[in-house]
């Protein structure tokens, strides 16, 4: 059976690393669980970067530069496509608005099966053009106006993406 591959996909978690608080338990209690772990964007430190890979473990951690990451600029890229188990997995902190960013993402990440991106933090799993499967995790520690904060998993067998779930916290 061809193996399975767990994508953590986190964004807008908004921490530095010289205050108090970290991710909500509901996420440092499964991060063991993953594979690879995505950010897209707005981690705010090197610092917290630094501790979130620790937390992933073995698992790569991929992340882009977000709009309140200054600290990161020339760290992170503004956008990064990933391979994961023959997914290909296009990243970008801010899509820009609803109307046309299937088409926008379709433009900007061609040859991928799914964009993440953050931004807003509003949870969102769908599919755009050509089936390109459009994820944002939301945040797991701004809810802004959502009603829970929320993360995202990504689940890759055989060269697909053959589940992908918003977790509320």
């Amino acid at each position: 059976m061809p193996r399975v591959v767990r994508v953590l996909v986190l964004a807008d978690t908004h921490l530095r690393s010289d205050r108090p608080g970290w991710l909500p338990d509901a996420v440092t209690e499964q991060i063991h669980l993953a594979d690879v772990v995505l950010h897209a964007g707005d981690v705010l430190d090197r610092g917290v970067l630094e501790r979130l890979g620790r937390q992933a473990g073995p698992a790569p951690l991929h992340a882009v530069l977000g709009n309140n990451d200054a600290a990161l600029a020339g760290v992170l890229p503004e956008t990064k496509v990933v391979d994961v188990a023959g997914v290909r997995i296009g990243m970008i902190h801010d899509s820009g608005r609803t109307s046309g960013r299937a088409r926008r993402m379709r433009r900007r990440f061609p040859d991928c099966d799914a964009v993440v991106f953050g931004h807003s933090h509003e949870p969102l799993a769908t599919t755009g053009e050509g089936d390109q499967l459009l994820f944002n995790p939301g945040s797991p520690t701004q809810r802004r106006m959502q009603p829970r904060p929320t993360f995202g998993w990504l689940v890759v067998q055989s060269g697909r993406i053959v589940d992908y779930r918003i977790e509320t916290i």
